[in-house]
């Protein structure tokens, strides 16, 4: 049988028809900042996306919180990962550009101090003695152990951290230095927390921080120091206890997403942000958070579901303030 093209050329608009359907029916979700909050957001899309087969495509970036606010901000983004709240410049930012928002807190963190396994003297230390190894004033001067504490061994200290575009950073000198972003700067700094545990996990005399999930992941290369928050009082490591019973101080902090309220009006961002409040308390356990209780979920739910913009902080970082009193705040915008 010989066939015309008139023939044909239904077949090959049928099959054409078929092959492009697909990708036009996919939608995205554009998501960037925290790379401490990436690994419960990425879990979350993991699920969100298979549930959805293929249908909707979650792009999830960890430019740092603050990168992440200056996407979010301009409204590149649909989300914006944080590891500590919207400051008043972004604030500012994102009211310039009409940009409203939904804060969600999601899980808690323990932001870690981590040395090399191979370090024997350090089992501690305390608040003023990180204070003093990363204050601004210790740039070129303190630079050896035993000028933080006589009886550490005359050796380099090889510091590692949190870049200045991360809430990490934030939330780290907010809580040693009680001014955030008050920080010595001659150290190796990332907002990819990768960075930290592959700088420790190789230099015997490094010293470094990041959040709890990274430190968990990497138990067997790095060796976490517990913090004395106080003089008299016990050294204190991350753990789930110690962040839900407060004991853990100054380090724990909550962890949020920031939603576009203007995103919320296409569905599938609507449906995903409703997907992550009912699916975090388990994802966030996966990847070793500290998840929220049943009633901080379901209260972030409601505040979700209200549109209820704005933030409960005033601009700043706050530090031991608890999710259920940030979830009954009247928000700032």
């Amino acid at each position: 049988m010989k066939l015309s093209f008139q023939t044909l050329s239904p077949l090959l608009f049928l099959t054409t028809a078929l092959c492009i359907a697909p990708a036009q029916a996919q939608t995205f979700i554009k998501i960037d900042g925290s790379s401490t909050v990436f690994p419960i957001t990425e879990a979350v899309a993991d699920d969100f996306q298979d549930m959805k087969s293929g249908t909707v495509k979650v792009t999830t970036g960890i430019a740092g919180t603050g990168g992440g606010f200056k996407k979010f901000c301009k409204g590149e983004t649909d989300i914006s990962n944080a590891s500590r709240p919207i400051l008043k410049k972004e604030m500012d930012e994102c009211a310039k550009n009409g940009v409203k928002y939904v804060e969600l807190p999601i899980a808690f963190d323990a932001l870690t101090v981590v040395v090399n396994p191979k370090n024997k003297f350090l089992n501690k230390i305390t608040v003023e003695e990180l204070k003093k190894m990363w204050e601004p004033a210790a740039q070129g001067t303190i630079t050896r152990w035993n000028q933080v504490n006589p009886t550490w061994p005359d050796a380099p200290i090889k510091l590692f951290g949190a870049g200045a575009d991360s809430g990490t950073f934030d939330y780290f000198t907010e809580a040693i230095m009680s001014k955030s972003k008050s920080s010595r700067t001659d150290y190796t700094s990332s907002e990819d927390d990768n960075v930290v545990v592959q700088g420790v996990a190789r230099d015997v005399n490094a010293i470094g921080y990041f959040g709890y999930a990274y430190y968990v992941d990497n138990s067997k290369r790095l060796k976490v120091v517990p913090i004395v928050h106080k003089a008299g009082k016990p050294a204190v490591a991350p753990s789930l206890k110690s962040v839900m019973d407060g004991t853990y101080q100054p380090l724990a902090r909550p962890l949020f997403i920031y939603v576009s309220i203007k995103a919320i009006e296409r569905s599938e961002v609507k449906e995903f942000v409703e997907f992550y409040l009912k699916n975090a308390q388990k994802l966030a356990k996966e990847v070793k958070y500290i998840p929220l209780t049943d009633k901080d979920y379901k209260h972030a739910f409601t505040n979700f579901s209200n549109k209820k913009t704005g933030t409960a902080f005033g601009g700043d970082a706050e530090i031991g303030v608890t999710v259920a009193e940030l979830l009954r705040r009247d928000p700032k915008e």
